[in-house]
């Protein structure tokens, strides 16, 4: 299982689950594709939000990942 970013739906932390290829919250139990994934966070972003504040928001998640590996 590898830690990856939170929910669209409640905030929760998301793990990828190898043998299924699906995200699935801790909290909520949503089980998602990543391609579900993506989906999702594009429609729930603002419509103000420009796209160096997504680039942003990913380098962040992905630097949290990086860092939470290396516990």
């Amino acid at each position: 299982m590898i830690k990856m970013p939170y929910c669209p739906e409640c905030g929760g932390e998301m793990l990828y689950i190898i043998a299924t290829k699906h995200y699935v919250c801790q909290s909520c139990g949503l089980s998602v594709t990543q391609q579900e994934l993506i989906e999702l966070k594009e429609k729930l972003r603002s419509p103000n939000e420009g796209e160096e504040d997504e680039k942003e928001k990913r380098r962040k998640e992905y630097l949290k990942w990086w860092l939470s590996k290396k516990k």
